[in-house]
Order: structure tokens, then C-alpha cells, then sequence
């Protein structure tokens, strides 16, 4: 089974990262990393850009309304994923409690990746995904 880990931080806890020795960071992290990629369980991992570089889409209005980033109020910014192949819930909360990106004002939120065979089969955009997916090595 696939999950996602979603690495979230507090505007305050993001602002703290500031503070570590950057090569020492990417160290720390590149040591996790490499544990996934030993138990065979890392499937992708990426960090993303400032929250100033993105915008966010809201569909509440038509046409939907595109915000520039920092999105105002924000309580957490998602920094980040993993995404991990193991064979249950509980495996993905134990690789999660070993990030190294960590304490207080940081989170990972913790989602199963759905599968195509969750959904109907007869279904002909199913279908082509499933094509498609088969054509490009991916099932």
C-alpha cells in the first residue's frame, strides 16, 4: 500500500528552520532518506517552494478567484512530501515518527494513496487511465 506522508509546519516553526546550518539540514535529512531507499519503501520524496512562489485557486466564485502566496491567515504550511510503499498504516506512522524534521510546530499528516483497481472498472476514463498507466510502466 502507498502512503502519503504530508510534511506541515507553523509559519513560526518554518521561520525557525532559518536558524540550522543548511548543509547540516540537507545531511540529517539525506540520513532518513537513504533509510527509505535501504527498506525499499521510498516511492517519492519532494520539498516544495516558499509559500510566496505559489497561488492558490478558489472555486467559490466563477470564474475562480487566483490568490498570490502567502495565503494570508495561514495556521500551517504543507512543506513537503514523502511518498512511502509499505505494507500497512501502522509501517507509515513508524517511518513517520523517525523524520528528522521534527518538534515543536511541525506535523505529518498521514493519507493512504488510492489505487485505479478502487474504482469502477467499466468505466471507460478508468479505462484509458488504465491504458495509459500500463502504457508508461506504471502498473
Amino acid at each position: 500500500m502507498k502512503y502519503m506522508l504530508i510534511m506541515r509546519a507553523t509559519d513560526e516553526a518554518f521561520a525557525k528552520m532559518g536558524d540550522f546550518d543548511f548543509n547540516e539540514m540537507i545531511a540529517t535529512v539525506g540520513k532518513f532518506n537513504d533509510e527509505l531507499i535501504r527498506a525499499g519503501v521510498l516511492v517519492a520524496a519532494e520539498g516544495l517552494a516558499d509559500a510566496e512562489e505559489g497561488v492558490v485557486v478558489d472555486y467559490s466564485s466563477e470564474p475562480p478567484v487566483v490568490t498570490d502566496g502567502p495565503y494570508g491567515e495561514t495556521k500551517e504550511l504543507f512543506n513537503g512530501f514523502y511518498i512511502l510503499n509499505v505494507a500497512s498504516k501502522e509501517e507509515a506512522i513508524e517511518w513517520a515518527k523517525r523524520s528528522p524534521i521534527s518538534g515543536p510546530g511541525f506535523k505529518t499528516e498521514i493519507r493512504r494513496v488510492t489505487t485505479i483497481d478502487e474504482f469502477p472498472q467499466d468505466n471507460e476514463w478508468i479505462q484509458k487511465e488504465r491504458a495509459w498507466r500500463e502504457a508508461t510502466g506504471q502498473l
